[in-house]
């Protein structure tokens, strides 16, 4: 039987390189050695969108991203979170089996608190359920499809933890029901920095797009922050920004002259930074024109999430029943 591989995406916005290296390529390349099921996660983004027309745009623009970015939805399974009712249901069970205490513990809720004390605010201020129970209704997302593997970031190992958890607590009562599933973390582009050094992330607007027009790509590449050493002077690589991007989309042979280069002296700041802005123009302007012929049909958009809605629900059916029959509810 293939092994299943889940990714969860959450509608957040314009996507950047960092979601490029560190989400999506790798998420892709999954599909190559598993069934590979990828949604929208659209109930979640409930926990901050609150306004129906940009959640609705949001969802398309995420959409469209990924399928410019290579996802084709005849080779997997590609879904929209909130047509997937089983899912909200197996979050209820599992709820009844996850301990408030692991819920206290988890980065995010946590965070906020820490944040709300230090302020001298109530540590609970402007915390909603949703937010709290976030790793709830991540573990019915994993779980309901019998997934093996999940891709996930260092932001989200310790919710996949709590998925394996809950799913051991589960079946600790009631036997082997539900598969237990593994984290894969790719360390090699675990984090990677924005122009400004920090992670790349929309929250510190540091972030370089994909499918902006090109003067918009160009913009924050010229604002990679650089140190002030002359093209002759000796450089460390490692500790270059640009370089830490450059290598992830030039080839070994240019990638390993450009590091000669910075190490023996003779390597521009300027010039390292116009070619970086080439490859990204190289590597994402067909795409970009893909994803704007896709964000002027949503219809489109709409049809390929149902059937992969349908293909999903075949998926998460049996699993379901078969929770409904061991807790002893009607199935």
């Amino acid at each position: 039987m293939e092994q299943i591989t889940l990714t969860g995406i959450k509608p957040t916005g314009q996507p950047h390189i960092g979601n490029y290296l560190g989400m999506i390529k790798p998420a892709l390349e999954l599909a190559k050695d598993y069934q590979a099921l990828y949604f929208i996660a659209d109930y979640h983004a409930l926990t901050t969108v609150k306004n129906k027309k940009q959640l609705k745009e949001l969802t398309y623009q995420v959409t469209a991203t990924w399928l410019a970015l290579g996802l084709n939805p005849d080779e997997v399974i590609f879904y929209r979170q909130s047509d997937i009712p089983e899912v909200f249901e197996l979050s209820w069970v599992l709820s009844c089996f996850t301990a408030k205490g692991l819920l206290n513990r988890a980065h995010a809720y946590k965070a906020i608190v820490d944040d709300n004390v230090a302020a001298g605010r109530e540590e609970d201020k402007n915390i909603n359920i949703g937010l709290f129970t976030y790793p709830v209704l991540m573990a019915a997302d994993i779980l309901l499809f019998g997934t093996h593997v999940v891709p996930v970031g260092l932001d989200q190992q310790q919710h996949l933890e709590i998925t394996r958890d809950v799913a051991l607590t589960f079946n600790g009562n009631y036997g082997n029901v539900l598969t237990i599933p593994e984290a894969v973390i790719r360390k090699e582009v675990m984090t990677i920095p924005g122009i400004d050094g920090r992670k790349m992330s929309k929250s510190y607007n540091n972030i370089i797009p994909i499918f902006a027009p090109p003067n918009q790509v160009l913009k924050p590449v010229k604002r990679i922050l650089t140190d002030s050493k002359r093209p002759e002077d000796p450089k460390d690589p490692e500790e270059c920004h640009i370089f830490s991007i450059y290598r992830h989309f030039a080839d070994a042979d240019a990638v390993a002259a450009k590091r000669e280069l910075y190490i023996e002296g003779g390597l521009a700041y300027g010039a390292m930074k116009q070619e970086l802005f080439e490859l990204l123009e190289a590597t994402f302007a067909d795409k970009r024109d893909r994803y704007n012929a896709l964000m002027d049909n949503t219809d489109e958009l709409d049809k390929i999430l149902e059937k992969g809605a349908e293909k999903a629900r075949a998926i998460a059916a049996p699993i379901m029943a078969k929770v409904r029959k061991v807790v002893g509810v009607s199935a």
